[in-house]
């Protein structure tokens, strides 16, 4: 596992495809001490297989830790934390705001407001913080609009982040490469 500097005011963007592994990555990257879990997802309870995918991740977290469900990660980060802030993950966040302000069928930058607020929050943030964000650039061109949007939205996102964060990592088949 590459070494990561675990300085307080760190903040460290982790970055991967489905299934790549970067959220056992990111999780590694705050054991020990207190951890604050802020889960972005908003469960379907029609949806079984994202319930299971949910219920996986909690069963992989030490009890210890904090979980709070964050529809608003910014919120919760005008809020210190006596440890580390792992926020899971980017993509959904950003798919909860794209419905929330009936952005898929929205000229492109509907969320920029929302966008701006999260950036200008870990930009401000000065515990330790690890987020994790999919990465979605490196296949085809999405077929539809709404895949393209999601596709450049979170591009534009994950971009900024890795501004404002001290290190980044993508998360390939398990392994982590520092980007920064």
């Amino acid at each position: 596992m590459p070494e990561s500097v675990s300085a307080p005011g760190q903040r460290t963007l982790v970055l991967g495809g489905a299934r790549s592994g970067k959220s056992a990555f990111a999780e590694s990257l705050v054991t020990g001490g207190a951890v604050r879990y802020l889960a972005t997802a908003i469960p379907d309870p029609a949806d079984t297989d994202f319930a299971d995918r949910i219920a996986a991740h909690r069963a992989r977290r030490p009890a210890e830790w904090t979980v709070i469900d964050a529809a608003d990660p910014a919120a919760e980060l005008r809020t210190a934390h006596p440890g580390a802030t792992l926020v899971d993950d980017m993509g959904t966040w950003l798919t909860a705001r794209l419905d929330a302000r009936a952005g898929w069928d929205a000229p492109r930058g509907t969320i920029g407001p929302d966008t701006d607020v999260l950036v200008d929050a870990v930009a401000g943030y000065r515990e330790r913080l690890v987020l994790v964000t999919p990465e979605v650039g490196l296949g085809v061109i999405p077929a539809t609009r709404s895949g393209r949007l999601f596709r450049d939205e979170i591009g534009t996102l994950n971009q900024r982040l890795a501004q404002v964060c001290d290190e980044a990592f993508l998360v390939v088949a398990g392994l982590p490469l520092r980007l920064k």
